[in-house]
């Protein structure tokens, strides 16, 4: 027997390799399968990494804790996030810049459905993945009021502003995603979204109030003859100012 037809290939090491998921996302997808048969708790690293086929240091390469192959995608969404909010002029509105940002997040959880919705249900069930969503959320947060914050510096009240309207933003677009997700990825989230973030502009858009000049007094003297009756004094008064 040959031993060249016992031996693979290379077009077909190729396709192998093509085929197999990258080893982030295949520890994603051990880590899931893994939270979902046991349950979180109940699930460890060795187990993760015994699933998906490598070692203890590859999983630590990618997610420094259990917790962050959870949410995956945070770290990559909130650099996106930045480097939008970096990338505009002051010639942009900037409530409706942050509003924009928000969005970015959006279309994180609407690229995987299934997975966004996996995630939240087993958020709700843990506390510890509560806590560390929160975090998450206070991160995009703060990245929005730094934006708006340099936006609004020398304003009366600017850093009170910007963060009052990067809470709004983050409240407006969360209330809207866990309805999006409560219905398990079926709806139309960019609408819902759009419609959450719709209040935020509308109370808060019109934040550069224009500095009007101001106008200089309309200062009036009048010269009458000591003794002159009051109502002759009146008179002559509303002469001048060319009232009838």
């Amino acid at each position: 027997m040959s031993s060249s037809s016992a031996a693979p290939r290379r077009g077909d090491k190729a396709e192998a390799a093509a085929a197999k998921p990258p080893m982030r996302d295949a520890l994603v997808g051990a880590a899931f399968r893994l939270f979902l048969e046991r349950g979180y708790e109940q699930t460890t690293v060795d187990d993760i990494v015994a699933l998906a086929g490598v070692g203890r240091r590859s999983f630590f390469r990618y997610f420094p804790s259990k917790e962050d192959v959870v949410f995956p995608d945070h770290e990559r969404c909130l650099a996106d996030m930045t480097a939008f909010l970096g990338s505009g002029d002051d010639t942009e509105e900037p409530v409706g810049r942050v509003c924009d940002a928000a969005r970015l997040v959006l279309r994180m959880y609407a690229e995987n459905p299934t997975f966004s919705v996996q995630r939240y249900r087993l958020t709700k069930k843990v506390p510890g993945l509560r806590a560390y969503e929160l975090s998450v959320v206070w991160r995009y947060e703060r990245a929005l009021a730094e934006y708006l914050r340099a936006r609004f510096a020398g304003r009366p009240d600017g850093t009170l502003r910007a963060d009052v309207i990067a809470a709004a933003v983050v409240a407006a677009h969360n209330n809207a995603l866990r309805s999006w997700l409560r219905a398990d990825g079926q709806s139309d989230a960019s609408a819902t979204v759009d419609h959450a973030l719709g209040y935020v502009r509308s109370a808060f858009g019109a934040t550069e109030t224009p500095l009007v000049a101001e106008q200089p007094e309309d200062v009036v003297v009048v010269v009458s003859r000591r003794g002159a009756p009051l109502w002759r004094v009146v008179q002559e008064i509303e002469t001048v100012l060319g009232h009838d």
